[in-house]
């Protein structure tokens, strides 16, 4: 296949002000940390310092959560869902008029390419809050609590988000908890703060009342003490599998409540019957999306043994055009790995999986001399048990496997700890449907890959977490019936 040339295409940086520091938002307000610390955040793709942010004490922690009580007791908890569905409205409208700004952040921040940015994330966000701003009003008829009263709120939510999808993670947190008449302490992860704080904001733009939103950044040790914080009604967790059973470990024994969305090792399931053009490039979707840091990414490809080859021979094929290099050039469909230390993950496991005997290969590619970067790879003549073929990768990083039969497929699709997603590619209907009953995964795409709308909920079994996010499921989480408290 031909590889088209295209003239560098850079969106411009103008549309962004990046302040050269930024404080905690609490209470309405960007304040400095008690302890005065901070950190710095980076361009992934140029290692170019961007910002130093400030680092969230346990005492920040603390008048975090004082903020958010005092507004969910004096404002949010007791206003009409018709007037928060008038604050979630508002705020989705400010996302859309400032959505190149937002994109344009978060592909500096995070090194994802701009069209991914642009095209998925942001507009995404935004269709989170229009979408739960119109469940606001209408709760009590949504059958929540199962008939044992009207839904009530929880109070207030602690909510820890990854950097993989910092804008779109933020929204799934952040609407459906205001929606249901909760306030917030939220953290974004430490490498990827700056969208968020942006965020707060559009809070300020859309007068939302102080302290129904507050934004504390940080690592692991911020995390933790708004794990451990004793006025926290429910915390809402999307990351690694370890940190979550360590949330669930802290959490144990008290009343607080916890969504967790946590790893996962996604099949995704090719049959002989399949059209097969297209599911390669569900394929590289599943799998190359966002530099394959998804939580739900296709990184195991099952093949029926008789289409093997024709469908790595056309996956190679199609790699072959994959353009990596400036996430800001709107012509780039592979960004930057988002840090070193996931660099460094991503080529820990793809040396073991070359020293377990799996063949590794990458389309010829020359990488940026400087920022973080790995090429799109694919691992040929894995073994169940090789270790890329159990563990997450978290990066453009392929294992491929073959199965002979659909009752084997399934075997190998669920003979890992995780159960978050799983893809099937068949000409037949009763075969998706079957697949579909078999997998043990939360979410099973059919012919298609990594599609998301937010009236959908999103969760996993097993290690991947429990609790659904979007849809009606998703709101589950954020009430309580009137009995409960």
């Amino acid at each position: 296949m031909a590889k088209f040339e295209y003239a560098p295409a850079p969106e411009s940086r103008a549309i962004v002000d990046i302040h050269s520091s930024y404080g905690l938002f609490i209470g309405g307000e960007f304040v400095e940390s008690a302890g005065g610390g901070s950190f710095k955040t980076i361009n992934p793709a140029t290692e170019e310092v961007l910002a130093d942010i400030s680092e969230a004490t346990t005492e920040d922690v603390d008048r975090a959560v004082k903020a958010a009580r005092t507004a969910y007791r004096g404002v949010w908890g007791r206003i009409s869902g018709a007037d928060r569905g008038k604050y979630l409205f508002r705020i989705a409208r400010i996302l859309q008029e400032r959505a190149r700004e937002f994109a344009v952040l978060e592909t500096i921040d995070n090194g994802k390419p701009i069209k991914e940015s642009r095209d998925v994330d942001i507009p995404l966000a935004a269709a989170h809050f229009f979408y739960h701003a119109g469940w606001a009003d209408k709760l009590e008829h949504a059958g929540l609590t199962g008939g044992g009263g009207a839904p009530r709120p929880l109070g207030v939510v602690g909510q820890v988000i990854p950097w993989n999808f910092p804008m779109l993670m933020l929204a799934w947190k952040i609407a459906p908890a205001l929606a249901c008449g909760n306030t917030v302490v939220l953290k974004p992860a430490e490498t990827t703060p700056l969208t968020a704080l942006l965020f707060a904001e559009v809070c300020q733009q859309a007068d939302l009342p102080a302290g129904v939103v507050n934004i504390i950044t940080g690592a692991g040790a911020t995390g933790q003490a708004l794990t451990e914080h004793p006025d926290v009604d429910k915390l809402a967790f999307t990351g690694s599998t370890e940190v979550g059973k360590a949330i669930a470990r802290t959490i144990a024994g008290t009343r607080k409540k916890a969504t967790l969305e946590l790893g996962g090792k996604a099949a995704n399931i090719v049959f002989d019957d399949a059209p097969i053009d297209q599911a390669v490039e569900g394929i590289v979707n599943g799998i190359f999306f966002n530099q394959g840091h998804v939580c739900c990414a296709g990184s195991r490809l099952l093949v029926q043994e008789s289409v093997h080859d024709e469908v790595i021979s056309k996956l190679k094929r199609r790699l072959g055009t994959v353009r990596v290099g400036d996430p800001l050039d709107k012509n780039t469909d592979l960004g930057a790995i988002n840090s070193a230390a996931q660099l460094d993950q991503i080529r820990e496991l793809s040396a073991v999986g070359e020293a377990e005997g799996a063949e590794r290969w990458s389309p010829p590619c020359e990488l940026p001399g400087k920022g973080f970067w790995f090429p799109p790879t694919v691992f040929t003549n894995v073994a169940q048990t090789h270790r890329i073929a159990q563990e997450e990768v978290f990066g453009p990083v392929l294992s491929v496997l073959t199965f002979r039969t659909p009752q084997e497929a399934v075997a190998k699709a669920n003979n890992t700890p995780y159960g978050l997603s799983a893809g099937v590619w068949t000409d037949k209907g009763s075969r998706i449907l079957w697949m579909a009953d078999q997998l043990r995964a939360g979410v099973v795409w059919a012919n298609t890959f990594n599609k998301f709308d937010p009236t959908s909920p999103f969760g996993g079994f097993k290690e991947s977490g429990y609790g659904r996010e979007g849809g009606l499921h998703g709101l589950e989480g954020y009430v309580t019936s009137g009995g409960d408290r």
